[in-house]
């Protein structure tokens, strides 16, 4: 069957129309799409090239193999039998709607912030954010490296992807993932606008070699910081509902003073926040939250640190899945070190990549990009295949 194109004048005067749009109608303190930076030339006939680089981009993250693990893959509960319970692949859309919202208003590159939103948790391990604690420990303990998710999604999208050859990206893009961390909140984000390439690659690299190195790193772009503040103000709502779901806690133990500023559901958090900012950052160059709403949302994340995600009910299961992580890096360590080609790092994983990712990959690493990548079954399951042989007193 022949494949259908479009007239080469048709295609340029599309995309043509796309870039005048921007200009149009974005703020001036916005990232044109014109303005996009690859770190590989990338050649598309033009007949195919309707495109603007940043919706490229997001196109290619939604159909990497990375992004239809999400759906399996844990945000904050695990091991609770509920389907009402948030999932990453939810968490990433809600980010993703959010951070539209506020770019619309704002006038911004809603382009740029669906690919950032989208991409930006595809280096999650297997069980959250305590499964990404425990595969830096081990990590760590082998190669004196620091594991983020932050810096593994950039890992799984330019390195990991298309059998080790990446998926060549935009720098903007790239750099909001990287930036994205949204355990540390400000009241304000200014945009490091003055960001190279290189400095990109230097903070990068620093997310391995220095510990919470990602914490304190700021994005090149506004789209970058609304989809910062915006992944806090999707999952702190959302966290809330599910521990209520879970009988973690009850609405009303949430503090009366957070609750009159901010509320006390997750439509209100999302709506008093999002206006918020809007507010504060309306034709500015930087992103803001009001004095008020920013103590409030610290002391909403405080509260929850110790009432939902320290919450003993949660916590316990933490024992579980360290012990899991333990025995599965060491398991594949020595199936690299004894060449067992019946193993699955083997078998089903490093075969599947390219002669430059086998060559230059140390075992750690490998085992670390295997784990991160897992979703939370596959994880069980491979667990289970190592250990009911030991149950039965066989070798593994």
């Amino acid at each position: 069957m022949e494949n259908t194109t479009l007239k080469s004048d048709i295609a340029k005067n599309i995309l043509e129309s796309n870039l005048k749009k921007e200009h149009k109608t974005f703020s001036k303190n916005a990232c044109f799409s014109n303005s996009a930076i690859r770190f590989s030339n990338e050649t598309i006939p033009d007949r195919v090239n309707i495109r603007p680089s940043f919706f490229h981009d997001t196109d290619k993250i939604i159909h990497s193999l990375a992004y239809t693990r999400y759906i399996d893959k844990t945000q904050v509960f695990y091991l609770f039998e509920n389907d009402h319970i948030t999932h990453r692949v939810l968490h990433v859309q809600l980010v993703s709607k959010i951070a539209r919202v506020i770019g619309r208003a704002l006038s911004l590159n809603e382009d740029l912030i669906e690919a950032i939103a989208l991409g930006h948790d595809l280096g999650h391990v297997p069980y959250g954010h305590d499964g990404e604690r425990k595969l830096n420990e081990l990590l760590h303990s082998e190669t004196s490296e620091y594991f983020c998710h932050n810096a593994q999604s950039v890992r799984a999208l330019q390195l990991l992807e298309q059998k080790g050859k990446g998926l060549n990206l935009t720098l903007q893009v790239l750099d909001g993932i990287l930036c994205h961390n949204g355990e540390l909140m400000l009241d304000q984000y200014n945009p490091d606008y003055k960001k190279t390439k290189e400095k990109f690659l230097e903070e990068y690299e620093n997310c391995w070699k220095i510990e919470k190195f990602s914490k304190d790193i700021i994005s090149m772009t506004l789209e970058g910081c609304v989809m910062r503040i915006s992944d806090v103000i999707a999952y702190i709502g959302r966290d809330l509902e599910d521990a209520i779901i879970l009988g973690l806690i009850e609405r009303n133990d949430i503090p009366q003073s957070i609750v009159e500023t901010i509320g006390n559901t997750n439509a209100q958090i999302i709506n008093n926040l999002a206006l918020d900012i809007i507010n504060n950052s309306f034709q500015k160059n930087y992103i803001k939250l009001s004095k008020e709403k920013y103590d409030a949302l610290n002391a909403f994340y405080e509260f929850s640190k110790e009432a939902i995600y320290q919450n003993p009910k949660k916590s316990h299961q933490d024992d579980k899945i360290k012990n899991m992580f333990n025995v599965l890096f060491e398991r594949y360590l020595k199936d690299l070190k004894n060449d067992n080609t019946k193993s699955t790092i083997i078998k089903y994983y490093l075969k599947s990549m390219s002669e430059d990712y086998r060559e230059k990959t140390s075992n750690p690493k490998i085992v670390c990009d295997y784990i991160a990548g897992m979703t939370d079954d596959y994880f069980n399951k491979e667990f289970q295949n190592v250990m009911i042989p030991q149950s039965f007193g066989y070798k593994v």
